[in-house]
């Protein structure tokens, strides 16, 4: 039975979905934990109804532990040859202004892509890897990329464009892109599924809550701006992303201290957000547990998070004239009830009220708001995997046409 394999690489880690070509039913997932400081690696794998294995991999650099995976899952039954994989679905992180479409990744595209490495320096180095990787253990399969920026074409240039000098959009391409792409967009489908709407008559919010954080206005059926900008570190308080902070502050910090533009980087990219602020970690986890032993900087840590993200929604909101559905999602947004409550916290001004019994019990997909709320306050799973498939298998099909139609 052929397969589609989705990949969603990060700087850490590889998640995986494997899909039957013909229903799209999940046959397996999972993820690939890559760990060099220890010289070990892990992988953990699901298949339906929750039966799971876990395996140790050696660690023999990025790509290299990602093709010694692909042959474990060969080895659990995923496959009984590479053949069988007719598609490998890459979520892609920065297509810019050129690539808006989910694509049969090439040369060219992958030239494009390596372009952005700058903006997503925790991302796209991971996902070429991913890519190589892929690309040597499936030979014969199709390669294919959804981007994260794709689902912000419609943003305007009121929203997209920063207040510097124009001149820097015309030579270097500064705007807001906006990121998390794929994972709002399935959340606005399935959110307007769950109501019985249509997106395009909904004033939605999407919130997706994970080790990395965005928030996107969605109206029409279109995005009209994300929190996350540039590069994926402005908007939301995130694991160990600053997040907006003043950029006065940054030139501050780097006369008083001598630090140079790639220390700063670093800080503001991997020392900062819960770990900064909490001294514990960047993993959300952790710093609740702390929190809950009486640790007071994981306390302020997680104050802080909620009041970001409760300010930016509420600034989202306002760019609609208001919100009809607002939606959880991500690995954070989907587990974490005490932040879901901490966040909807004065957010009843805009017409969502969100019922503390039901949102304490929640398991996604649901509906947690009060019943006689104004506004909806749905938890929705992240699919990105299906909807990378969805888009993968629909380009395996086009192209195939196209070869059965050339002379």
């Amino acid at each position: 039975m052929s397969k589609i394999l989705v990949l969603n690489a990060g700087s850490s880690s590889v998640k995986f979905s494997v899909f039957n070509w013909d229903d799209l039913a999940l046959w397996a997932a999972g993820i690939v934990e890559l760990n060099g400081s220890s010289g070990a690696s892990r992988m953990r794998i699901t298949w339906p109804p929750e039966q799971s294995r876990e395996e140790d991999l050696p660690f023999r650099g990025y790509q290299e532990s990602v093709v010694a995976a692909f042959a474990n899952l060969e080895g659990f039954g995923c496959w009984r040859s590479p053949g069988e994989v007719r598609v490998v679905a890459h979520r892609l992180i920065h297509g810019g202004e050129t690539l808006r479409k989910p694509v049969v990744i090439d040369q060219q595209v992958k030239h494009i892509v390596r372009q952005f490495t700058p903006l997503a320096p925790l991302h796209i180095p991971a996902g070429l890897e991913a890519l190589a990787a892929a690309e040597q253990a499936f030979p014969d399969g199709l390669q294919t990329g959804m981007f994260d920026t794709a689902f912000f074409a419609d943003i305007p240039p009121a929203a997209f464009l920063y207040p510097v000098p124009y001149e820097w959009y015309e030579r270097w391409g500064v705007r807001r892109f906006g990121y998390h792409g794929t994972s709002h967009a399935y959340a606005m489908e399935r959110a307007a599924e769950m109501l019985g709407r249509s997106a395009a008559e909904l004033r939605m919010i999407t919130c997706h809550l994970g080790q990395g954080s965005s928030a996107t206005a969605i109206l029409g059926g279109k995005a009209v701006t994300n929190t996350m900008g540039f590069t994926p570190l402005e908007g939301f308080m995130m694991g160990t992303r600053s997040g907006t902070i003043d950029p006065g502050l940054i030139t501050y910090v780097q006369r008083r201290a001598g630090l140079s533009a790639d220390q700063v980087d670093e800080i503001l990219h991997r020392k900062s957000g819960l770990l900064g602020v909490s001294g514990v970690s960047g993993d959300f986890r952790q710093v609740e547990e702390s929190a809950a032993s009486g640790n007071g900087r994981a306390q302020l840590a997680l104050e802080m998070h909620a009041y970001r993200v409760r300010a930016m929604l509420g600034s989202l909101a306002v760019t609609m004239g208001g919100v009809d559905v607002l939606v959880f999602t991500g690995g954070i947004g989907e587990n974490a009830a005490r932040l879901r409550q901490d966040v909807c916290r004065g957010l009843e001004c805009l017409g969502l009220r969100l019922d503390a019994t039901a949102n304490s019990r929640a398991v996604p997909d649901c509906d947690i708001a009060e019943k006689d709320s104004p506004g909806r306050i749905l938890l929705v799973k992240s699919r990105e995997d299906l909807l990378l498939a969805r888009e993968g298998k629909s380009l395996a099909m086009q192209h195939r046409h196209k070869a059965t139609a050339s002379p």
